[in-house]
């Protein structure tokens, strides 16, 4: 039968960087669709309301907004979701 055992020249796995990595992941993922949704949103409202200055204010707080939620990952999804909002808004009410 062949042994499991570990070898000396193979170090033993860190799951402790394992998890780290995978929350960052997580988070660099949550925030990067929630701030492509907005980007999505802000074309939608330069395209179909011709209101291309607010489409470009959106676009512009929603890479700050993406900035500032992988900086702060209490924050993550949320910054970027403010821009979301303001151009769904836009989109019904323009």
């Amino acid at each position: 039968m062949a042994e499991h055992a570990h070898h000396a020249d193979i170090p033993a796995m860190d799951y402790r960087e394992h998890e780290r990595t995978y929350a960052g992941f997580l988070l660099l993922a949550e925030v990067v669709t929630v701030a492509s949704l907005a980007i999505v949103a802000a074309l939608a409202v330069g395209g179909a309301k011709h209101a291309w200055g607010t489409a470009l204010f959106g676009t512009l707080i929603a890479v700050i907004g993406a900035v500032v939620g992988i900086a702060a990952p209490s924050i993550s999804w949320r910054a970027p979701a403010v821009s979301l909002v303001l151009m769904l808004l836009a989109l019904v009410l323009l």
